[in-house]
């Protein structure tokens, strides 16, 4: 069985999160393991509380599963705050967690800020050089990089500075671009790839970058490169999103079982 690991918060609604990657873990035929770094009190219209655990806590759950079950594949979400980047930082190197994707949540889909600017500092100079891919939406590539992205130049540039950092390799995600269509760029250090995906209109977008970066994960556990990974994940969320449950009263959740 292939296993993949998720190092993120509690998400109540069930959109996002911890919740959102073992239901996309669980999707692709990927078991699942987590290890919770925080819990909000959240659902689709926003985040009304959020406490988070014990760096020492995070880091045992790590332990627990890489000393029994392993991973092929592992992947960070929320955060929140610089001691538990650091204890994460430091469990991905002593546990030689080879296939890293992290995600750098900074802001919940309603504007709740889920990244303090210590935890920030400590994402760019501790945990971005593990990464194997970081996947940022614009905004995020924006505070990484240091610069306003508006142009597909920019995007490029944005992409070359967060490789600087000391990622492998980074995907500037679309969806906050004007553009008809979604277009995902990859960078590896030496080559720009785009990939053209569907944009699906409607409000129920809750969770999409958590799916999006769980599903590149379960992708790459299951043997896939970037390339093939990538519009793989694309199709994944575009298809959750048509299906739609149509839950709650704001940015409502997707449908993780889509193609059962």
């Amino acid at each position: 069985m292939i296993v993949a690991l998720t190092v993120a918060g509690s998400d109540s609604g069930g959109g996002a999160g911890i919740q959102a990657d073992l239901k996309t873990f669980a999707a692709h035929r990927v078991y699942g393991t987590c290890a919770l770094t925080a819990v909000t009190a959240q659902n689709t219209v926003g985040v009304t509380m959020v406490e988070t655990l014990s760096p020492a806590l995070v880091r045992a759950q790590i332990q627990a599963v890489i000393s029994d079950i392993g991973v092929r594949a592992t992947k960070t979400g929320m955060l929140a705050r610089a001691a538990i980047v650091e204890a994460v930082a430091e469990a991905a190197r002593e546990f030689a967690l080879e296939t890293l994707v992290v995600d750098p949540v900074m802001i919940a889909k309603s504007g709740a800020a889920l990244l303090d600017a210590a935890a920030l500092d400590a994402l760019r100079l501790r945990l971005l050089p593990l990464a194997t891919v970081a996947t940022p939406n614009i905004p995020e590539a924006e505070v990484l990089a240091g610069m306003t992205v508006t142009s597909a130049e920019d995007r490029r540039e944005a992409a070359r500075r967060i490789v600087g950092l000391g990622a492998r390799a980074v995907i500037i995600k679309g969806g906050h671009a004007a553009t008809a269509e979604i277009e995902d760029l990859l960078y590896d250090g030496q080559t720009f790839s785009t990939f053209v995906g569907e944009r699906v209109p409607g409000r129920d977008t809750h969770g999409t970058g958590c799916t999006f970066a769980a599903a590149l994960t379960a992708r790459l556990a299951l043997g896939h490169t970037l390339l093939e990974a990538v519009p793989l994940a694309q199709q994944y969320v575009a298809g959750a999103i048509r299906a739609a449950p149509r839950l709650g009263q704001g940015h409502g959740p997707m449908d993780h079982f889509w193609a059962r």
